[in-house]
C-alpha cells in the first residue's frame, strides 16, 4: 500500500451464506482525491463501504484507510472519517444545532469549537433558518443535508459518501457538488457512491465500476467512456409505434444493435460514421413517412460507458432496501463508524 493511498482495499472477499458479495475488489483512493464507486443495485457498492468504515470484517483481504489498518486499527480508522450513509443518520428528538454540536462534542471539540462549527455547517448546508427546530419537523431533503453536515463536522480527512444526493432537490444536489468540491480542494479525499452518473462524472478523479462483487473497470471518466469507442446517433420519434420501424433503419446504418426507449421515443445506436450515417438515417426515415422530432450525434456518455461494462443501465436510486442490504447476516455486525462513534 502506498504513502499517497487514503483508502486501499486489496482482493477484499465477503460472503453472506452462499452469495458471494466482494471477490476479490481492489480499490485505491490518492489523497485529496475522488474515488466514484458505480454499480447496479446489489453489485456490492454498499458492502465495500460498509468494510472500509469498520461496520464489517471481510473475510479476506487488506484495507487501510488514512494509514491505519481497519482490522487492527479500527478506532484509527474511525477517528479519521466522516460516514453518510445512504439512510439519514439524525437524532429527531434534537434540533438540527444540537444534532452537529453533539456529533462535534463526540469528537472531543470543546463546547465553543462544537457550537461554531455546527453553525457553520447550518449555514453551509442552508439549514441555518431551520437550525432550532426539532429535527423531527424536517423534510426528508433537510434530514438528508443534516446527516451530510453531520459528516463533515471534524473535518476529516477522509469522507465516504453513500450515495448523498438521494432525495435531494435539484438545488441541493448543486449545493453538495459544491461542498464535494470545496472539500477537496481542502485536501479531502472522498469515497462517492452514486447511481447518478452525472454526478460522477462531475466529481470524481477515478471511477471504479463494480458488478456481481468484482471491480470489473479502471479509470478516469474519460477512460471508461473511450472503451466504448465512437460517436452515438439518438432521434427521437414522434409516435411510439413507429420506434421498431425506426429501430430498423438504424440498425442498418450503425454499427451495434440500437437501443429504444418507449417512454421517450428515444432510438439511439453506435456509429462509426457519424455524418454518414445521420443522412442516411433521415433519408430512411423520411421515405417511409416517420417524422423524426429530434436527431443529432453525440460522444459516448458515463451512461454509455456503464451499459456496456455492465448490461444495464444505472438505476434511478430510491428509498426503499436494494437487494445488497438484504444480503447482510442477522445481528449485530461492527462497531459504529465515523462521528466518533456515531452512524
Amino acid at each position: 500500500m502506498t504513502s499517497t493511498a487514503a483508502i486501499s482495499a486489496e482482493s477484499l472477499v465477503k460472503t453472506f451464506g452462499s452469495n458471494r458479495a466482494l471477490d476479490g475488489v481492489e480499490l485505491r483512493a490518492q489523497r485529496g482525491r475522488v474515488l466514484g464507486l458505480l454499480g447496479p443495485n446489489g453489485a456490492g457498492k454498499t458492502t465495500a463501504v460498509r468494510i472500509l468504515t469498520t461496520l464489517l470484517r471481510p473475510d479476506s483481504g487488506s484495507v487501510s484507510v488514512a494509514g491505519h489498518d481497519v482490522l487492527t486499527e479500527p478506532d484509527a480508522v474511525r477517528r479519521s472519517i466522516g460516514v453518510s450513509g445512504q439512510y439519514a443518520a439524525v437524532d429527531e428528538n434534537l434540533t438540527g444545532r444540537e444534532n452537529l454540536y453533539m456529533v462535534g462534542r463526540l469528537y472531543g471539540m470543546s463546547r465553543a469549537a462544537a457550537r461554531e462549527r455546527a453553525g457553520q455547517l447550518l449555514d453551509g448546508f442552508r439549514l441555518l433558518e431551520a437550525g432550532d427546530r426539532v429535527a423531527k419537523g424536517y423534510s426528508g431533503g433537510m434530514r438528508r443535508r443534516l446527516d451530510l453536515a453531520g459528516a463533515l463536522v471534524a473535518r476529516p480527512p477522509v469522507v465516504m459518501l453513500d450515495e448523498p444526493t438521494t432525495g435531494l432537490d435539484p438545488r441541493g444536489r448543486m449545493d453538495t457538488w459544491q461542498l464535494i468540491a470545496e472539500l477537496v480542494d481542502d485536501g479531502t479525499t472522498v469515497l462517492l457512491t452514486t447511481q447518478y452518473l452525472e454526478e460522477a462524472d462531475a466529481l470524481a478523479d477515478t471511477i471504479a465500476v463494480i458488478d456481481h462483487g468484482r471491480v470489473i473497470a479502471n479509470g478516469t471518466s474519460d477512460e471508461l467512456k473511450a472503451r466504448v469507442g465512437g460517436e452515438r446517433l439518438e432521434l427521437v420519434v414522434d409516435e411510439r409505434d413507429e420506434l421498431e420501424t425506426a429501430s430498423e433503419v438504424l440498425a442498418r446504418v450503425g454499427s451495434g444493435v440500437p437501443r429504444t426507449d418507449a417512454r421517450t421515443r428515444r432510438v439511439q445506436v453506435a456509429v462509426s460514421d457519424g455524418s454518414r450515417a445521420l443522412v442516411e438515417a433521415v433519408r430512411g426515415l423520411d421515405a417511409l413517412g416517420i417524422e423524426v422530432h429530434d436527431v443529432g450525434l453525440h460522444r459516448p456518455t458515463l451512461d454509455d460507458a456503464f451499459l456496456s461494462l455492465t448490461g444495464k443501465h444505472a438505476e434511478p436510486p430510491d428509498n426503499g432496501r436494494n437487494g445488497e442490504d438484504l444480503q447482510e447476516p442477522e445481528g449485530p455486525t461492527a462497531e459504529s463508524a465515523g462521528r466518533g462513534g456515531r452512524q
